[in-house]
């Protein structure tokens, strides 16, 4: 196993509705109201009165809350959403494709490089003037690092925060603009057996997309939060891949005496060193986790290299541990 992409070279909750604003939306009521049409009844009664009072009470609540919305997030700011949110065109709803399609422009390839080496994983668009999401180990003890979008522009990016005990790290790009922002949905409402898709740049392949399901929730996952650690593992050392544990053992290496352990999502979907960073996605276009970790057989030396690779086990930070983090990183993150 190895978090999802850096090979030296290659390689919450949910949050409560906002009901009790849903009143301000609302238009004012006529200061005199007309009155009825004479021999009509004032109000329909019965059953048919009841649905016709609550579609338009439905009506006024759902564009009270796309409103909201609309306000909260803007051009240049996070968009975030539940699972069941739409970002795949219906004409192409629950497909691979479609998936595909409508996330990758808010997938980047990471290069950044080391004191002696390099290491390359993914990112994830959160705004259109350039923040971007990664994991902390594809970055951590860069002096400069290059993003590439997926349209091929390139662009130099500055190290805004990290957090290693989350393995998580926010960098932004310089004179960027008009970047597609990518959709965080909700992992508390993931479930076993979910389809997703995953989207990044394994071995240097921009772009490439895998999918799977969920496979498993909530699994401890421990890394090294030592950037003496991470960089040697960037350069080479323990197979240039990225170490932890998980289920009592070590793997790609010594994880070293300082390690932290966050739950994270498990995914069958195909991932190798590069996809670090990257994003995993629900069909309807959300993100719901950023990869982080796999397992490969080439982590056992006594497997020849032509089997080694993706054997369907990943790990997905979810994506609702990340924007509990997202105020923290953008003020420098926890390591500052």
């Amino acid at each position: 196993m190895w978090p999802g992409g850096d090979s030296g070279g290659h390689g919450g909750g949910h949050g409560g509705e906002p009901t009790t604003q849903f009143a301000a939306f609302g238009a004012e009521p006529p200061a005199d109201p007309p009155a009825p049409a004479a021999g009509r009844r004032k109000r329909l009664r019965g059953p048919f009165g009841l649905i016709a009072a609550v579609a338009v009470a439905a009506a006024a609540i759902g564009g009270a809350t796309a409103y909201g919305f609309q306000e909260l997030t803007g051009s240049d700011t996070v968009s975030a959403s539940s699972t069941s949110t739409n970002v795949v065109p219906s004409s192409k709803k629950g497909t691979v494709s479609g998936v595909a399609e409508a996330v990758s422009p808010s997938i980047v390839e990471i290069n950044a490089t080391l004191s002696s080496g390099s290491s390359t994983g993914s990112g994830v668009i959160l705004t259109g003037d350039g923040e971007i999401l990664t994991n902390n180990h594809v970055i951590s003890g860069a002096s400069s690092v290059k993003v590439q979008t997926s349209d091929g522009k390139s662009y130099t990016a500055e190290v805004v925060g990290t957090d290693a005990k989350k393995d998580l790290a926010l960098i932004k790009l310089k004179n960027a603009s008009g970047l597609k922002a990518a959709t965080l949905g909700d992992s508390d409402g993931v479930k076993v057996g979910d389809e997703v898709v995953a989207i990044g740049s394994p071995e240097g392949l921009t772009g490439t997309v895998t999918s799977g399901i969920v496979s498993a929730l909530d699994r401890d996952v421990t890394v090294s939060t030592d950037e003496g650690n991470q960089q040697e593992q960037q350069q080479g050392g323990g197979n240039g891949q990225w170490p932890f544990e998980f289920g009592g053992q070590e793997f790609n290496g010594d994880t070293g005496s300082s390690t932290t352990t966050y739950k994270a999502l498990q995914t069958d979907a195909s991932l190798n060193p590069g996809n670090s960073g990257g994003a995993l996605i629900d069909m309807n276009g959300n993100i719901i986790g950023i990869n982080s970790a796999m397992y490969s057989a080439s982590s056992d030396s006594s497997t020849s290299s032509s089997s080694a690779g993706s054997v369907g086990l990943g790990f997905a930070i979810p994506i609702n541990t990340v924007k509990a983090d997202l105020d923290s990183l953008r003020a420098g993150g926890s390591d500052s």
